[in-house]
């Protein structure tokens, strides 16, 4: 048997290379054909220059945001809310019409009802647990498309470690590079976190540490609204010292790169600097990233917009990364997933908490910054997804994942939930799928978390089965599912 492969992908250092496995063409008798070697290379680049991949929206997102609403929040008190249920089921909020006719929101989200003309819900997302479904198993399988074979008596997993699966966003800046000097891969304003946990699911894990998101996690309690005002990069500040003999004044250090930045590619040629080092000292020069962080730039009154709050500067502050050219933004739900206040693991309290805090902050943030890329055109190649690890039990004050819950109390439910995907081809003003009377599982058009991740891999133009290498130069697909083709316009 002739093994043609599409393209090799053994050194993924190399962005231009990579291998699927559905790209492997296997062909018996190949005697009977007569070909040589040459004629397998040439073949070979034919099925590269193919673009063998594609379909609707195949390569529109030059940037994706992934809004990770960590805690898993409850699809029928916000986006899919369901009468003529039981007591125990119905939401204790009113349903609302949207801009979609038929379609319902509950009143905790009035501003996102009228802007969801402009996105994709997906309606019937869910899976079966492996093992015990709590936060960190479920983030875990959501950021990398695996489950882990890892998990404590009490559902806990352990740290993160240099073997893990790698976060989705490092996988894509692995195999599409940024191509101006920006930070390629950021996550903020907090790592991903149940418990004492921290960080599980957040890194490239064994593509190494040069994949490693840039973690912008500003001084401050999760309560703490202002923590955005208290971002500080001082990594990304040029040092005084460096190229001194040229600068003559530190005060206008920045206008001296400008004008010298040829005798200072000069000088960096001479000292020849690997790949890595050249592409920092690049990203500090030239003052990009510093400019996006500096939040304070924006008009007052679009800061207004997106909720003075953790939750929805960072939503702004994501605007202003993907305007500078950073590839991939993680907005972490500004608390831990299993702790209470605007946390999103609503055991009790939930009609409160919900109505008082968590809602009103996604509500308004979302809106903003949905509508804010589309009015300035960045939705057209800017992905945009909201989803958290699971829903929340159809049925409330009952236990599903042995914690403790009161009447007014959801528990994890990762069998039926909701999500948003946003920008870069796809459907605007589009239900996928949709969910049994109760909520409780999908009715229709499942999707299940990997075939989400492939769709985001298919929109960035990465096939979602390419081949990685881990830790132990073991062949692994990016993700083990393929895109959801009828989310694409």
């Amino acid at each position: 048997m002739l093994v043609v492969p599409g393209r090799e992908g053994k050194d993924l250092c190399d962005s231009h290379l990579g291998m699927s496995r559905r790209a492997v063409l296997r062909v018996g008798g190949s005697g009977l054909f007569g070909l040589t070697l040459g004629s397998m290379f040439r073949m070979q680049a034919a099925s590269a220059a193919a673009n063998i991949k594609g379909g609707p929206g195949w390569g529109k997102a030059k940037s994706v945001v992934m809004v990770y609403l960590q805690g898993g929040p409850s699809h029928i008190d916000l986006w899919d809310p369901k009468e003529n249920v039981p007591d125990k089921v119905r939401s204790a909020f009113k349903s609302i019409p949207t801009k979609i006719p038929g379609v319902q929101f509950t009143e905790i989200l009035p501003k996102l009802a009228q802007v969801n003309d402009k996105f994709t819900m997906i309606r019937s997302m869910g899976y079966t647990p492996v093992g015990l479904f709590n936060h960190t198993a479920a983030i875990y399988q959501m950021m990398t498309g695996y489950t882990t074979d890892k998990v404590s008596p009490s559902g806990q997993l352990e740290p993160p470690n240099a073997k893990d699966f790698p976060n989705f966003g490092s996988n894509i800046v692995r195999l599409k590079p940024s191509e101006v000097p920006m930070l390629p891969f950021v996550m903020l304003p907090r790592p991903l976190q149940e418990s004492n946990v921290v960080g599980k699911a957040g890194t490239a894990g064994f593509l190494g540490r040069d994949y490693d998101p840039y973690t912008l996690y500003p001084d401050g309690d999760d309560m703490d609204m202002a923590k955005m005002e208290k971002i500080r990069v001082d990594d990304l500040k040029l040092r005084p010292e460096v190229f001194a003999s040229r600068l003559e004044r530190r005060a206008k250090l920045r206008e001296m790169i400008d004008a010298g930045m040829p005798d200072i590619d000069k000088a960096v040629e001479d000292y020849k600097l690997d790949e890595y080092y050249d592409r920092a000292l690049n990203l500090v020069i030239s003052g990009r990233a510093r400019e996006a962080f500096d939040i304070g730039r924006e008009d007052p009154k679009t800061r207004d917009r997106y909720g003075r709050n953790t939750f929805g500067q960072s939503l702004l502050l994501a605007r202003r990364l993907v305007e500078a050219g950073t590839r991939v933004v993680e907005v972490i739900w500004p608390k831990v997933a299993n702790s209470d206040n605007h946390s999103w693991d609503h055991h009790v309290g939930l009609t409160d908490r919900m109505k008082q805090r968590s809602g009103p902050m996604l509500d308004g943030g979302l809106s903003a910054f949905i509508a804010d890329l589309d009015e300035r055109g960045l939705l057209d190649e800017t992905l945009v997804v909201a989803v958290g690890e699971f829903g929340r039990s159809p049925q409330k004050g009952v236990s599903t994942s042995g914690n403790g819950n009161s009447a007014d109390g959801r528990d994890h439910w990762p069998y039926c939930f909701t999500s948003i995907v946003a920008g870069a081809g796809t459907k605007r003003g589009y239900v996928h799928g949709k969910s049994d009377k109760t909520a409780s599982a999908p009715l229709e058009d499942a999707v299940h978390p990997g075939e989400l991740l492939a769709s985001i891999y298919h929109s960035v133009g990465i096939d979602p089965e390419t081949i990685v290498y881990n830790h132990l130069n073991q062949p692994r697909e990016l993700v083990k599912a393929q895109a959801v083709a009828k989310l694409f316009a």
